[in-house]
């Protein structure tokens, strides 16, 4: 449990630097990565890849918390969008 943590710290950081140039805070970098190690790690059982050791499992980490950014970010962008046309046909 305490590597499974450790390494959703360090997969949180690399994917905020990678997304955003920067990390989040200690809690979001443990949640994004530990997040995304269970999309990583269900992404490369679909494509039959494997990642073994330490690296292996934070390089599958990283790629799937950043995978989840894009998501959340897309998502994010849709809602601001509705938000928007909402407020616009509100007006007309």
């Amino acid at each position: 449990m305490f590597w499974f943590l450790i390494i959703g710290i360090i997969a949180g950081w690399l994917a905020g630097k990678i997304d955003k140039g920067r990390g989040f805070n200690l809690f979001g970098d443990m949640v994004v990565g530990v997040a995304g190690s269970f999309i990583g790690g269900y992404l490369f059982r679909t494509l039959s890849f494997s990642a073994p050791g330490i690296i292996g499992r934070i390089i599958t980490a990283t790629i799937g918390a950043v995978l989840l950014l894009w998501i959340i970010r897309y998502w994010y962008s849709l809602m601001k969008l509705h938000l928007y046309n909402m407020i616009v046909q509100h007006k007309t």
